[in-house]
């Protein structure tokens, strides 16, 4: 008996409200939503092990945590370019990349993830922790695969996305419940993080599940063939 796929629900938010969203949450984001997303992000982190060397692409950079990482990892003769479409998550990333003296390793840039502004093959990694979600079904295709794009042959990519699961437990459907209500809030919502990256052309490397009070996050490693 063949299984049916777990349900995606759908996004009612428009991308601009999302944006005006995390300029407001800026100011309180780490105490609201790091707290919360760091075990996660440090692991994906972990598994996509950056070498000296490689530059790296964080698309969501939020407040600079995951490119002050990738930053160190890569030692100064790469490149880490960090870019949100958050104007205010992009001035909180600027100061905590500042502190830690790495303005010279790090550029910081407005963009959308729909359209990168950047040539063929420019990366040798991309990461993406907690963004991925925000995109409804079709435009996680797009940003996918703008991400193959961007990628040298070889490239990796990592994804941390809450996840979904076949069997919803009551955690996950009080979420879905209260994402559908207050899509201004809580605007990401479980997606099906290797089946997409399978879609756009990548070979999974690497993958595994954790979860954060109780909802599944699915950390995602693959590799442009």
């Amino acid at each position: 008996m063949q299984v049916a796929a777990p349900h995606v629900d759908r996004l009612t938010e428009s991308r601009r409200q999302a944006e005006k969203t995390y300029d407001r949450l800026s100011r309180w984001y780490d105490i609201l939503a790091d707290a919360s997303e760091k075990r996660a992000r440090n692991l994906g982190l972990d598994m996509l092990v950056v070498e000296s060397g490689e530059d790296a692409l964080e698309i969501g950079v939020g407040t600079g945590h995951a490119a002050v990482a990738l930053a160190q990892s890569a030692g100064p003769d790469a490149m880490v370019v960090g870019m949100d479409a958050a104007w205010r998550m992009l001035q909180r990333a600027r100061a905590r990349v500042s502190k830690s003296a790495l303005s010279g390793r790090v550029s910081l840039i407005r963009a959308e993830a729909a359209r990168l502004p950047f040539r063929d093959g420019r990366f040798d990694v991309v990461f993406m922790s907690f963004v991925l979600e925000i995109f409804d079904t079709a435009g996680i295709s797009v940003v996918l695969s703008e991400c193959h794009r961007v990628l040298r042959p070889g490239g990796r990519i990592c994804i941390v996305s809450l996840s979904v699961t076949p069997s919803p437990g009551p955690v996950e459907r009080a979420y879905a419940w209260a994402h559908r209500r207050l899509p201004a809030w809580i605007d990401c919502r479980p997606i099906r993080v290797q089946e997409s990256l399978d879609r756009a052309g990548f070979v999974t490397l690497d993958a595994v599940r954790v979860s954060t009070w109780g909802l599944p996050i699915a950390v995602v490693v693959a590799r442009k063939p």
